[in-house]
């Protein structure tokens, strides 16, 4: 998640579907199968297919109910024909498995055709399969299951045996071939084990297998079990395989039967130590063993002392309209005479609880939700007393001694058991307040915390709990339950949980009917509306406080629980929801949150710390906006020793202030102070006068100082927080009552932040660079022009300073605050306002910031300066404009817009947009218009008023053809063809190619327009001969020259011999790779003299000797470059050469090792 915007993908979308609307297409994929099968490809597509079909239903199987039969008839047909060919039956058999994969083995069963004519066809197949196959899976497991539908059949297997000493040889009885399958299968690693599993619950049930053959088979089972060790690969597929069998076999078999080797099963359970597996499955199909065990054990019994809460019609319990439905038939126990001797409790029993207890605290979520189930339904077959203790130490999972595990295996366990009736309601009183601190359950580990898995199941157990229990039984914890779920579902950090904790809300108001004000609250905090966080803090908790019910219960959440949560988002924006909730319970803010935060905020803990300053710092804010909307004291709501404590805050850090800053981890800390000094200021405390401002101010400057010796990650947070606590002090305490500044401090302040202007840290110039452009007009007054000059130096680029272009960045956006600040006034003092005698010094200050293209190891760096510069001119040219637009000649703004159509014609995409949204800004400003912009009609032509928002300048494909029409427009044709120089010639692959692809479309329009075509011309001469030996502009430009001469751009010069615009050309390009080493413009320049061989004349001699010299390179790959090139020109232009020697000059090209 990104800690300061909403969470990514909590809101997710998909169809819902009415019907199997593909049964048309899937008939034919299945009829076409026979054509298929033999093709690789056209075979792949159609599972492909077929697979993407089936995928759509995998949310809403049901759908497919209706089709199953025939489909599942169609392929079989297949598989039964004698002449399908292996391919296809595999095929065919993948088909059936896909099938089975969406809708479940379990619905899909008992469709299978079960004759006695198909048992010995399936197996005869079965033993023709090679259990190592690895390609054939499907058609094993599917032959599997349909053999444990056969295997069904209401006749002895001795019947299917004939004769089995035919010719003396001995045949293998039917029952032992099934057998001898299954075992086989129960070995392997692939998907046919599941299968196998189900044939060996399905056949050892038989009658006559059991007899014959069960104890034979469970003797087999738990040698494998014995002799296998999980510890081995071989061992882990072995272990796998019996378990499930046996778990299986002992769901499916009749407890009569089961019963006489329960014990010995679960012996060897117990020998085989599962619970130190580390292999997930083999532990959750332990767990699930060893509750089938118990519940073999244990007689198939209803408990008569289970609580039953009679009619949960939700539809009748709406119509009670709030009041308690009497509904309810309970058989109260003490009246119940439950005859305890009908109970058979062996002693294994215990075992089998202890260990699903045990499996309650697992590491992994399935085995402890199989472990839940199954202490519910055995639980279910114990009679009260027994049932009670179980839930006694199932209660002892919930301490916090305990690990995460225990407390999310122990509320799936209660959930189960309040489900099922088995949690009598005078048990309640004991499992609530367990489940209100679950609902809160965060255990800090390391860096983040565990506990999100257990609050989601609390929230499953409240859900459970409106399902089962009366409302009159819930009554008395109906405030701690809603107002817990509340809290859940407004601030918990995780999505899931919160929509969970919703889901519970909403059964208990549709169930219980009994939570306060439940409706309105479930339609402002719905599935969705908590998919947000920031709504959640902000928004729908202001909402749900309104019912003074909640109020309380989520401020105390709150203070408690999030302020000192260890993200630091979660802290941040429970101190705003507290400044939100102010306002609806003021008095209970002041004199109960409040005292109890101020020794927070000076404690050890450094989260509690920071949460605990911002809180404070939020409800002081609260509160004093709240006093002036009653027209009251501004220290109403606080007393002297709030406002004390308030104060001890700042010199609690100053005392440690130099060491912490070191230390990454407090650097938030002072971040946070800075937060407190701007709240304060802003509430208007009655500090005016007293120490204390100094020590802020000594605060604030040090931040901005020691910028240097924070971590990147934390410098811009700490910056802009210690510039807005310097505006809201200066604003608040700096200003008497006339609305002047006191001089000396003035001039202290501003002589000593324009000398740190010049300081050799690059952070320390931004950092007193923004404080300037913070301070307030009255600051400023009589010091602007020191101020502008100190700003504009910062802008100058030296050969000491080149790199610090985050610096040149922040100096041009403070010139823009500084002069939205003082305001405009054309006639005004230079000292005082923007005005005639220096707004031309401004325009040129952020003019120089949009030629700013410095480079360093971390890319384009000057794209900050140029960004800000842009942004700056805007909002200045505004200003001037909605006060004094006289003040803007027509020679500023033409440069302006024309250093804006550059930037938008410029490859970098980021850099183009904002460049792009700036010059239509100007353009389509009119309150009033900007004055003196050239070819203002034709610019809106070409940049429609309506297309302003629509626009996407990210993309390159919308923003290079309406760009590429300024060429057009003599005052833009050299700073767009400038820029379009860098793009075409980039190397990034759809900028090249859209914005190539508009210049040649331009180029092509003029083709027809001499003077066009030299206007252009002329000016591209003038950008390469502006742009020597600048390789930033210059090699791109080569490139782009190569592509338009390939183009054949310039084809109307090419018949007039020794045009002055190739020779110029050629001249520019001799001089600029005169003496260069660099490769890619060596390259580049290569494929311009082969594209300028098209010229008449001179010409070519020229551009021939420029070629032979390329192919004496010392560089092999320039010599191979140009051989090559030179090749290709010979092949085009034909005539270059003299035909007697073209053959020996190409051979000579193609045949040298260049």
């Amino acid at each position: 998640e990104e800690g300061r915007q909403q969470e990514a993908g909590v809101v997710t979308t998909r169809s819902v579907l009415e019907s199997f609307t593909e049964s048309r297409d899937v008939r034919g994929l299945i009829g076409n199968l026979k054509g298929v099968f033999g093709d690789l490809v056209a075979r792949e597509m159609t599972v492909e297919k077929f697979i993407g079909i089936m995928d759509k239903y995998q949310e809403q199987p049901h759908l497919l109910d209706r089709h199953l039969e025939w489909m599942m008839n169609s392929l079989l047909d297949i598989v039964r024909d004698n002449g399908s060919p292996p391919p296809l039956v595999h095929l065919a058999f993948k088909f059936l498995y896909i099938i089975t994969k969406v809708r479940g083995y379990k619905v899909f069963l008992p469709l299978f055709p079960h004759e006695v004519g198909d048992l010995q066809p399936v197996l005869d197949m079965l033993v023709d399969q090679n259990p190592k196959d690895s390609e054939t899976w499907e058609t094993r497991y599917m032959l599997l299951l349909w053999l444990s539908m056969i295997c069904l059949i209401p006749f002895d297997l001795a019947r299917f045996d004939g004769n089995i000493s035919e010719e003396g040889h001995a045949r293998m009885p039917t029952m032992d071939r099934i057998l001898k399958i299954a075992k086989c299968y129960l070995v392997v690693s692939d998907k046919a084990r599941d299968a196998a599993a189900v044939l060996v619950s399905k056949f050892i049930v038989r009658p006559d297998v059991r007899q014959k053959r069960m104890a034979d088979f469970l003797d087999w089972t738990l040698s494998m079990l014995s002799k296998s060790s999980f510890q081995t690969m071989e061992g882990t597929v072995v272990v796998n395989g019996m378990l499930q069998a046996l778990a299986q076999l002992f769901k499916h078999g009749k407890r009569e039967d089961c019963l006489p080797y329960a014990a010995t099963v679960l012996e060897c359970l117990d020998n085989c130590k599962l619970s130190e597996s580390n292999q997930m499955v083999l532990r959750k199909l332990g767990m699930k063993l060893v509750q089938r065990l118990g519940m073999t054990f244990v007689k198939p019994k209803v408990a008569k002392w289970r609580y039953q809460r009679g009619c949960r019609s939700l539809a009748a319990n709406l119509q009670a309209q709030g009041s308690v439905a009497q509904n309810q038939v309970i058989i109260d126990a003490a009246n119940e005479t439950d005859d305890e001797e009908e109970y058979d409790i062996p002693g294994e029993i215990e075992n089998v609880v202890e260990q699903l207890l045990v499996g309650l605290k697992d590491k992994d979520t399935i085995v402890r939700w199989s472990a839940a189930k199954g202490i519910g339904r055995i639980t279910g077959r114990l009679p009260k007393e027994l049932a009670d203790d179980v839930i006694g130490s199932l209660l002892d999972c919930f301490s916090f001694q305990e690990t995460d595990n225990a407390w999310h295996g122990g509320c799936l366990a209660l959930a189960e058991l309040g489900r099922r009736g088995l949690l009598l309601p005078s048990r309640i009183s004991d499992v609530v307040p367990v489940i209100l601190k679950a609902l809160t359950y965060d255990e800090k580990r390391g860096a983040c915390s565990v506990g999100s898995n257990v609050r989601d199941a609390a929230c499953y157990v409240c859900w459970a709990f409106a399902r089962a229990y009366d409302p009159a039984e819930l009554i008395p914890f109906i405030n701690h339950i809603s107002s817990a779920l509340v809290i859940a579902a407004v601030f918990d950090r995780d999505v899931n949980c919160r929509r969970a904790a919703s889901a519970a809300f909403q059964e208990n108001v549709g169930r219980q009917g009994t939570f306060p004000h439940g409706i309105d609250i479930l339609t402002a905090a719905d599935y969705f509306a908590v998919g947000n966080r920031v709504n959640c803090y902000l928004t729908i908790s202001v909402y749900i406080a309104g019912f003074p019910e909640y109020t309380q219960p989520m401020i105390d959440h709150l203070v408690n629980m999030k302020i000192n949560h260890w993200d630091s988002v979660i802290r941040e924006l429970s101190t705003k929801a507290l400044h939100n909730l102010t306002p609806r319970a003021p008095e209970y803010m002041a004199n109960v949150v409040l005292p109890r935060l101020l020794p927070l905020s000076v404690g050890t803990d450094l989260h509690t710390r920071h949460g605990a300053i911002l809180a404070c710092a939020e409800i002081t804010h609260a509160l004093c906006k709240l006093s002036e909307e009653n027209n009251r004291s501004i220290t109403y709501y606080f007393n002297e020793k709030s406002l004390e404590g308030l104060k001890q805050i700042h010199q609690e850090v100053c005392s440690n202030f130099s060491f912490f800053l070191y230390l990454s981890s407090y650097q938030i800390y002072f971040l946070t102070v800075c937060t407190l000094i701007e709240k304060l200021s802003l509430s208007k405390m009655p500090f005016r006068g007293d120490p204390i401002i100094g020590g802020w101010q000594w605060l604030i400057n040090d931040s901005l100082r020691s910028l240097p010796l924070v971590s990147s990650a934390a410098r811009q947070h700490i910056k802009e927080s210690a510039v807005s606590a310097l505006a809201a002090l200066c604003n608040e305490y700096y200003i008497n009552e006339k609305g002047e500044a006191d001089p000396a401090l003035q001039d202290e302040l501003v002589t000593q932040y324009v000398s740190e202007l010049q300081n050799t840290e690059e952070m320390i110039r931004c950092g007193f660079s923004r404080a300037l452009g913070a301070l307030p007009r009255f600051l400023l007054k009589g010091r602007l022009q020191q101020v502008l000059e100190g700003l504009k130096k910062v802008t100058l680029i030296s050969p000491a300073d080149v790199s610090f272009a985050e610096s040149r960045r922040d100096a041009l956006i403070a010139i823009a605050k500084v002069c939205q600040t003082v305001g405009v006034k054309g006639e005004g003092s230079q000292e005082e306002h923007v005005c005639k005698d220096n707004v031309t010094q401004i325009y040129a200050t952020l003019l120089s910031g949009v030629t700013d293209y410095t480079t360093d190891s971390r890319g384009d760096v000057g794209g900050w300066v140029r960004e800000a510069a842009m942004t700056s001119l805007m909002e200045v040219t505004l200003l001037l404009v909605q006060n004094e637009a006289e003040l803007i000649n027509a020679n500023i703004c033409k440069q302006m817009m024309c250093w804006l159509a550059q930037q938008s014609a410029e490859k970098i995409d980021k850099f183009r947009a904002h460049a792009g949204s700036v010059f239509l800004t100007l353009l389509h400003f009119d309150h009033p218009p900007v004055p003196h912009i050239p070819h203002r009609e034709e610019l809106e032509r070409i940049f429609p008023r309506s297309e302003k928002e629509t626009l996407n300048w990210n993309a390159a494909s919308a923003a290079f053809p309406r760009i590429t029409q300024l060429l057009g427009l003599p005052a833009y044709q050299y700073y767009v063809l400038l820029g379009l120089s860098v793009s075409v010639g980039g190397l990034t692959e759809t900028t090249l190619r859209y914005s190539a692809q508009s210049l040649f479309d331009y180029m092509k329009k003029i083709q027809s327009d001499s003077s066009a075509m030299e206007s252009f011309c002329e000016t591209l001469l003038k950008v390469f001969e502006d742009n020597l030996r600048n390789d930033r502009v210059s090699v791109p430009l080569l490139t782009m020259l190569d592509q338009m001469l390939a183009n054949g751009c310039f084809d109307i010069f090419t018949m007039q011999e020794n045009h002055p615009f190739s020779m110029k050309l050629l001249t520019l390009c001799k001089e600029e790779i005169k003496r260069s080493k660099d490769v890619r413009k060596l390259r580049s320049s290569t494929g311009v003299f082969c594209g300028l061989i098209q010229f008449q004349g001179d010409m070519r001699e020229k551009v021939l000797f420029q070629l032979f010299l390329l192919l004496c390179h010392p560089f092999p790959i320039i010599r191979k470059t140009t051989a090559s090139q030179v090749y290709e020109m010979l092949i085009t232009y034909s005539d270059v050469a003299d035909p007697a020697v073209m053959d020996e000059v190409m051979t000579i090209l193609s045949d040298t090792n260049w």
